[in-house]
């Protein structure tokens, strides 16, 4: 095992690399470091899987052959299938032969979020893996903040709404009838609701079930590289198309593609996105024939129906495509009565996580929690509840466990404090909490719209991500 570390901060953590050819590795590690702050490489996957047992590496490269002669990639289908077994929100991206797109199409299939042919584009390689590790990121943000009203299936093989209230009522109904169809469904609601449990709850229970769901987060990839991740490219297509590549349409053949953020696909591929849908053909850049898929296709936004409805922003014939069922989340505001059970289930949850007791919370406080408009909706919420649980330790909440800002009926404010003016200079000099305040201010002008913020911050949503993670958020 060889370890790379570089002492300066870099976008991402840890990667971990896994080939049987020590030039690869060596090339990998010196590429590979410039945006990781740990990489580690390992001539054979079991050494790799064992060393890396409790960690979670933001990216994984996995040779798809290990044994010599091997050309049919059984053994890394095998070690995918563990790594995900292990880690089901695993980022892998695997290495293929440089004819190996029948083999990428199959990694894929089995859960590979995507691949690198041998040998490879120096640039191209650094482009797959960032962009891996930021859908790590989003992943692991989903994962640990946006579990909101669908809670994990129950024994009976139902899926619970975590309240009772008429909007989550009529989501449930939605779901049960949209779900064992092949129908489109367009999902919108605000950051924080829970649209992508939505989307695989409804992947869950349909006929597609044991095929995959290849989720896209159009808001994290791009522009100038979106046509070729979703609809792939012919080698030559352009400068640095080396090789064919499989578009994200062809990758979830058989299966289900969720389309997250699809308000952000620019209006110039809307047309070849409709197109693809109508005629259920995927034409790579660069192609002349066009290659039949069957896909089932969700999409999610956090739009509002007026925004969608956009002719200037998305074209309505594409929408038409999309929202044969369309499910709208409620915001949290919108549904107070709800707020008791979701506090009392992280509240649970993250007793049993801390090893803290649980005890009752004062009526005073369990109030000003149901009366809070949440602008970060139920992500907020568990965040604050976990807050609460640390901070508390072994006694009952107190209102300092749980700060909220002041807020009226049409959105929260922030103190005064949390802004700093154009034409002066903040007292607190710190950059770091002068950088939280400013993304806490962000956040909260544009009601915790991810992409929204982040574009008035400058940064792009994996960015603001990670900032939102480092400091709390």
């Amino acid at each position: 095992m060889t370890e790379g570390r570089m002492t300066q901060a870099k976008p991402f953590e840890l990667c971990v690399v896994i080939d049987d050819d020590d030039d690869i590795l060596l090339a990998a590690r010196l590429l590979l470091r410039t945006i990781f702050d740990e990489v580690l490489t390992f001539p054979d996957p079991e050494t790799a899987f064992a060393a890396t047992a409790g960690r979670t590496p933001e990216a994984i490269l996995l040779d798809a052959n290990f044994s010599r002669g091997a050309t049919n990639a059984a053994e890394g289908f095998e070690w995918l299938g563990r790594f995900l077994a292990r880690d089901p929100q695993a980022v892998i991206v695997m290495i293929t032969a440089h004819a190996g797109v029948q083999v990428a199409i199959e990694a894929m299939k089995r859960g590979a979020t995507d691949f690198v042919t041998k040998p490879w584009s120096n640039e191209r390689l650094l482009a797959t893996v960032r962009t891996a590790a930021a859908l790590r990121a989003s992943r692991k943000t989903v994962a640990e903040k946006d579990k909101v009203a669908l809670i994990a299936a129950a024994p009976t093989g139902e899926t619970p709404l975590l309240g009772t209230s008429p909007a989550m009522a009529r989501v449930q109904q939605l779901i049960d009838r949209a779900a064992p169809t092949d129908a489109n469904v367009l999902i919108l609601g605000e950051n924080g609701t829970g649209k992508e449990l939505v989307a695989r709850e409804l992947h869950r229970r349909s006929r597609r079930a044991d095929r995959i769901m290849l989720p896209v987060d159009l808001g994290a990839i791009a522009e100038s590289v979106i046509d070729s991740e979703l609809f792939g490219h012919m080698k030559g297509a352009f400068t640095d198309a080396r090789a064919d590549r499989i578009g994200r349409l062809q990758a979830a053949d058989g299966g289900t593609l969720f389309l997250d953020e699809i308000g952000n696909l620019p209006l110039h591929l809307q047309p070849k996105l409709l197109t693809a849908l109508e005629q259920r053909k995927v034409t790579p850049v660069g192609a002349n024939k066009a290659v039949p898929v069957d896909i089932r296709v969700i999409a999610a936004t956090n739009l509002s129906a007026g925004q969608i409805a956009d002719e200037r922003r998305f074209r309505q014939d594409l929408l038409f495509r999309l929202n044969t069922v369309e499910i709208v989340l409620p915001p949290l505001r919108e549904r107070r009565e709800d707020i008791p059970a979701l506090i009392a289930h992280y509240h649970a949850l993250y007793a049993r996580k801390y090893t803290q007791p649980i005890h009752p919370i004062a009526p005073d406080i369990l109030a000003a929690l149901i009366a809070y408009d949440w602008p970060g909706n139920v992500r907020a919420l568990r965040h604050a509840i976990e807050r609460a649980v640390i901070l508390a330790g072994d006694a009952p909440f107190s209102a300092d466990d749980i700060p909220l800002r002041a807020h009226d009926a049409a959105a929260p404010r922030i103190e005064r404090s949390a802004v700093v003016e154009a034409d002066e200079a903040p007292d607190d000099m710190n950059l770091e909490r002068v950088e939280r305040r400013l993304i806490e201010a962000a956040l909260t002008k544009h009601g915790y719209n991810i992409s929204n913020a982040a574009s008035e911050l400058g940064l792009t949503r994996a960015s603001l991500y990670r900032r939102m993670e480092k400091h709390g958020l």
